[in-house]
């Protein structure tokens, strides 16, 4: 009986896959994770972009895509039934036009009629590269959680996906999958994420580091010390067809195991490093919620940064939170898209930036008027 030589060189090792041929270090230098803060900081607050017209209205979660020459950001938006997803347009990253909405709510009985917050998906990652929205199999992507209570982050949530043929600045019709595709009442769901499940974020890794092209990586509310108040963490999924996930590991990839850990972002330096920009809240060396980063060579072991917040409360705009941020580079100069959030609980998205741009004029409308308490009896 003959063996292929391709069989008897995989079988005795030395004929592997891409991903498996080289063992990548689990841990990044200091040294490397101090050149990436150096790289992405962004000192200088440029302010407000986008705020709402409504107070009633929050404004949450940018993420910026270049096509068709223009610059494009995904933010989604809660007005007290759940959570939509808009798309803003800009010619120079700094002044934005709201053209519309992108997944609206559905009367309906379908499991995301009142929740759609979505997420562009597969974007190019590389650092200061073209930033586009990348179709995959002649579709443009989203992922979203989703679900049908109403109210802020309500009832039973969970991530799931949508696509279109169509040029996706034009405000097509999305078409969603039938159910979701990670649930937090899963057979396989993971200790870290049995209560609910919240942003994702997909990345289109070529070399197949996990042995797989997409991967996800999502934060979720599970089993805790506190049980009343819970912990977020960020774990991971990977898919070879965008339909289909598998959870890949069994503990979260980031994990600060009290407060907030969300959120996740990555992008990939030309070094071959991967970038997660993240936001933690609420654990200890923390103040409010703020902005930071991790890296991974094999974006499977990630080395958290330990050093200053990329963004943090500073300005009477984002003196609550400074947090969800969305980081890009752009001839030369890196912008900080974050959500801000004010002691008024006004939320819009702000950015900080690596060079000095001046100061936006773009502000909050005026603060809801808080009725005065009624003296006791």
């Amino acid at each position: 009986m003959k063996i292929k030589l391709a069989s008897l060189l995989l079988i005795s090792g030395l004929c592997q896959p891409a991903w498996a041929q080289k063992v990548l270090p689990k841990d990044v230098p200091a040294a490397e994770m101090q050149k990436v803060y150096e790289e992405v900081k962004t000192p200088h607050k440029y302010g407000l972009v986008l705020v709402t017209d409504d107070n009633q209205k929050k404004m949450d979660c940018p993420t910026v895509f270049r096509k068709n020459g223009q610059w494009w950001m995904t933010y989604i938006i809660f007005d007290g039934r759940g959570y939509e997803t808009w798309l803003a347009q800009s010619k120079d990253l700094l002044k934005w036009e709201t053209k519309g909405k992108i997944l609206a709510f559905t009367d309906t009985t379908d499991w995301d009629t009142n929740q759609k917050a979505g997420y562009v998906a597969l974007q190019d990652a590389k650092w200061g590269g073209s930033y586009e929205w990348q179709p995959y199999q002649g579709k443009y992507w989203l992922s979203y959680f989703g679900g049908n209570s109403r109210g802020y982050e309500k009832g039973l949530l969970s991530i799931s996906l949508a696509s279109t043929y169509k040029d996706p600045t034009t405000l097509p019709t999305w078409q969603r999958l039938a159910k979701p595709v990670l649930r937090p009442d899963d057979k396989d769901v993971r200790w870290w994420e049995n209560h609910t499940i919240y942003k994702s974020s997909v990345t289109w890794d070529r070399a197949k580091l996990t042995g797989h092209p997409f991967v996800m990586y999502y934060n979720a509310n599970g089993d805790s010390l506190n049980a009343k108040r819970g912990a977020e963490r960020i774990g991971m999924a990977v898919s070879d067809d965008m339909t289909h996930w598998t959870r890949y590991l069994r503990n979260p990839v980031l994990n600060h195991h009290t407060g907030i850990t969300g959120d996740a972002y990555l992008q990939k330096m030309d070094s071959g490093l991967w970038v997660m920009f993240y936001f933690g809240a609420f654990y200890p060396g923390v103040k409010g919620a703020v902005n930071r980063f991790a890296c991974s060579y094999d974006l499977t072991h990630w080395t958290d940064w330990t050093g200053a917040n990329l963004v943090e409360p500073s300005e009477p705009y984002d003196e609550l939170f400074a947090h969800k941020s969305f980081v890009l580079k752009y001839k030369g100069v890196v912008y900080h898209y974050y959500c801000a959030v004010n002691k008024a609980d006004q939320r819009g998205i702000a950015v900080a930036t690596s060079k000095d741009l001046g100061k936006s004029a773009v502000a909050f409308i005026a603060p809801p008027v808080k009725k005065p308490k009624e003296a006791k009896k």
